[in-house]
């Protein structure tokens, strides 16, 4: 995919973006969302391990260089033990923010200070790259629609477009036009979690996770 440097939630979170509309668009379910691509992403790097289910990092030592992700790592060292998809939305606000943060000063975003009620300072976040977020998009439809083969695609890749499908993100396609391709979406999932027991583990867990957290999510979750 195109900005091939960013990392997996940097990725989802930008595809969140309606470029049409200039809007992020599922913003209660955004927090899971990322945190669910950095915990992938780390379990991809080997970065986070499982042991017997519990999310473990590989040493104090390891770093990634990618403030977001060693946010996490850091995160994950300092907490009492949890399974993987307890970690899809605990604290996951802090990881949004690290995101949001690593945008801003990479040119994608750009925040602006405002008051809500003319009294309590907020920052309203301002998509910048347009033409990079829709590339990004145009590529994770290619990734979802074909034709190149699952074996072809990226593990990275291939856990992007999971999550995103997982998320209910409509930026990567409208829920109506999901159908045809539910047999491929399965063998992205393969792919992007079969290279070790860890993702073997990882993988279906935070994504079923991931796909709860959108239930709770949304409006009609109360009845």
């Amino acid at each position: 995919m195109p900005n091939g440097s960013l990392s997996l939630p940097a990725r989802l979170y930008l595809l969140a973006w309606d470029t049409a509309r200039l809007e992020v668009t599922r913003a209660a379910q955004l927090p899971a969302l990322v945190r669910a691509g950095a915990l992938i992403e780390l379990a991809q790097r080997g970065l986070l391990t499982d042991d017997d289910g519990i999310v473990t990092p590989l040493d104090l030592d390891s770093r990634t260089g990618d403030a977001v992700l060693d946010g996490l790592l850091e995160l994950v060292h300092e907490s009492l033990p949890h399974r993987w998809h307890t970690w899809v939305t605990l604290r996951a606000q802090v990881t949004l923010d690290a995101v949001r943060e690593q945008l801003v000063a990479e040119g994608y975003l750009r925040a602006e200070k405002k008051r809500v009620l003319g009294v309590f300072p907020s920052v309203e976040h301002v998509l910048e790259r347009v033409g990079a977020v829709e590339a990004l998009r145009t590529e994770a439809r290619q990734v979802l629609q074909g034709p190149e083969p699952v074996t072809g695609v990226s593990r990275g890749d291939a856990a992007v477009v999971v999550l995103a499908a997982a998320a209910e993100l409509h930026t990567l396609l409208p829920a109506k036009e999901r159908a045809p391709y539910h047999e491929r979406l399965e063998r992205l999932a393969e792919r992007s979690g079969t290279a070790t027991a860890t993702l073997r583990t990882a993988v279906p867990e935070v994504r079923a996770a991931l796909a709860a957290a959108v239930l709770a999510a949304s409006p009609t979750a109360g009845g």
